[in-house]
């Protein structure tokens, strides 16, 4: 909560954009109707109005009804406030996992559950340095940028998601993971020179980590087999693999051996074509230094 001239303000939605509950996602809206529910019943039983609650916790009185009727994402740390103020035992921390999952998009959900199963991971991104190596101003410069323009709140809502999976770099055991990025999209400065300088220090924070190989495509290589697009193809315990390429089944996700075949093999013949982990490392040091 924080004070002006003295006097308490109050958050509403415009101070916290992209917490909406995207209505297509029928098991997020019964997440979010779930909490909202548990939160005025034990709201109710303490006798306490929703502008009181709404004071405690820093929130204004409408943002306290849209998260009791399901129609707001509440943030973990809200859920905690609440607990806290209406004596709930632990009840709506308890939530606050289920909560978080719901801001992220479906098809971000689905895939950040694909990579929490994974044992090795390798992928390759032409275009862009990818999610799972993105800094949070890194993620939103690049989203702000596309045409049609996203709405602010789609942007907060993408780019939350990207940095979540990111959870990934903290698993125990920890998977096999292998990126392949361009040149050119560590040297464009996307957002701003002073957006690409902390993205390049979390490059080289990622690839000193035991399981992770990072590496460089330099743009004076005179053969390339990435041209076609992306890649990626990620490997489970229990031998299955998915992979996923616009050059392959029209980007559709493949678990056929022959499919899964052609996307192994390009992505061996791009490392092979890039730079080591080492040289790659000492490039984006260089880089670095430049910026």
């Amino acid at each position: 909560m924080s004070v002006d001239g003295g006097a308490q303000r109050l958050k509403t939605e415009a101070d916290e954009p992209g917490w909406e509950v995207d209505p297509d996602d029928d098991w997020g809206v019964a997440v979010v109707a779930t909490v909202g529910r548990q939160l005025r019943l034990r709201r109710e039983a303490v006798g306490m109005r929703a502008a009181e609650l709404g004071t405690a916790t820093g929130y204004g009185e409408d943002l306290i009804y849209k998260i009791e009727s399901g129609k707001r994402i509440p943030r973990p740390e809200f859920l905690d406030k609440a607990d806290e103020v209406l004596a709930a035992g632990g009840l709506l921390s308890a939530m606050k996992e289920d909560v978080a999952k719901v801001r992220y998009p479906k098809k971000v959900r689905a895939l950040a559950k694909m990579e929490e199963r994974a044992v090795e991971i390798h992928l390759y991104d032409p275009l862009n340095i990818h999610g799972l190596l993105q800094t949070p101003e890194y993620a939103r410069g690049l989203l702000l940028m596309r045409r049609p323009a996203y709405t602010q709140d789609e942007v907060e809502r993408m780019a939350a998601g990207r940095i979540a999976r990111q959870s990934i770099f903290q698993r125990d055991p920890a998977p096999e993971l292998s990126f392949v990025l361009e040149e050119w999209t560590l040297r464009r400065p996307l957002g701003g020179r002073l957006v690409l300088r902390p993205q390049l220090e979390r490059l080289l924070e990622v690839g000193r980590l035991r399981n992770v190989e990072l590496q460089v495509m330099p743009m004076d290589r005179e053969e390339h087999a990435g041209l076609a697009g992306g890649i990626e193809v990620l490997k489970f315990d229990d031998g299955s693999a998915v992979g996923r390429s616009a050059a392959v089944a029209n980007g559709r996700p493949v678990t056929e051996p022959k499919q899964l075949h052609i996307l192994e093999l390009r992505y061996g013949i791009i490392r092979a074509q890039a730079l080591t982990p080492r040289e790659s490392t000492a490039f984006i040091e260089q880089l670095l230094g430049e910026t």
